[in-house]
């Protein structure tokens, strides 16, 4: 299953091709009627088994636009797949941020919630799978539908909890997301990323979550969870109601999402069977890989295998240079 081999991991090439496959725009509409954009791939022949709709959540103020190749390679490769936007970011954009107030809570219990019933509306009787980059494997815990999830795989999972970011850089990324995104973000009254070169603009509460929430997520969160705004419907019990199959995916280049981040967020759900895959980067024949670098395409040929064979069979590929933690 694990190898340390020094060969690069790969299986053949892609075809360039495979990725070209076109998308449909879409709309669907959140909890509270917020308009939650984005778009489906889906096999219009609909004889034979049903296929598996895979529902792609998104890291923090990452557009769903990001993980287009990996959505239609996944579409070659046998299952219907829906990317979206959360509130605020990209297709779910209002027409300004000044004053647009949202939170992870919302992100979860509200819109991934809304696309969870919109692919049971909309792929009746297909089976309900979720890839979560980053902040999207915290959504798996909150959307109350998340016991309808037949299988999950989270990359590079966690809540941006700083004590818990890789200890070399531990300090610079604290200045840079704790403290001055929080101070332009004051100013501005969100905070403008794609100005300045860092993701998406962000709405105000985002960023407080991501600089402050994520730091207290053991306590205020907790109780946020059970008597906050959203009452008895958000108990932290919600993530206990996940019971798919999980495979969290981490990397040792990813600053964010080290081994104890991964495991931070998986201790919240007690009714998985979990598999925490922590893979070797510079085994992987492709440097700089990190946070990001996995949806990139450059890795179709052997990363993207990974997460594709956990929901065909619910294994790990052989010969994946890491090891289970």
């Amino acid at each position: 299953m694990v190898s340390d081999s020094a060969t690069p991991f790969r299986w053949n090439s892609p075809a360039r091709s495979q990725f070209d496959v076109e998308a449909h725009a879409v709309q669907m509409t959140s909890v509270d009627g917020f308009p939650i954009g984005g778009f489906v791939w889906r096999r219009r022949d609909a004889s034979g088994e049903p296929r598996p709709v895979v529902i792609i959540n998104s890291a923090t103020s990452v557009r769903c636009r990001y993980y287009f190749r990996f959505a239609a390679f996944l579409f070659r490769h046998g299952f219907d797949v829906i990317v979206y936007d959360y509130r605020g970011i990209g297709e779910s954009r209002p027409a300004s941020l000044r004053g647009f107030n949202t939170s992870w809570l919302d992100w979860g219990c509200l819109d991934f919630e809304a696309v969870i019933k919109y692919a049971v509306d909309a792929f009746p009787g297909q089976p309900i799978d979720v890839i979560a980059h980053s902040i999207g494997g915290l959504m798996l815990g909150l959307a109350p539908s998340n016991g309808l999830i037949n299988s999950a795989v989270t990359v590079g999972a966690q809540y941006a909890h700083w004590r818990d970011y890789a200890r070399h850089v531990r300090a610079r990324m604290f200045l840079k997301w704790h403290l001055f995104m929080p101070l332009v973000t004051e100013c501005f009254g969100y905070f403008p990323g794609k100005r300045m070169g860092w993701l998406e603009d962000t709405p105000k509460g985002i960023v407080r979550d991501w600089a402050f929430g994520s730091s207290s997520l053991e306590g205020r969160w907790r109780r946020r969870f059970s008597t906050g705004r959203f009452g008895s419907h958000v108990p932290v019990r919600q993530f206990q109601s996940l019971t798919a199959p999980l495979l969290a995916i981490s990397l040792t280049d990813d600053p964010f999402g080290t081994e104890a981040a991964v495991e931070r967020l998986l201790s919240y759900f007690d009714s998985t069977s979990q598999t925490h895959l922590r893979l070797i980067s510079y085994l992987i024949g492709e440097t700089g890989v990190g946070h990001f670098g996995f949806f990139d395409s450059r890795f179709a040929d052997n990363l993207w295998r990974i997460p594709l064979t956990w929901l065909q069979t619910g294994q790990i590929p052989t010969a994946v240079p890491g090891r289970i933690v």
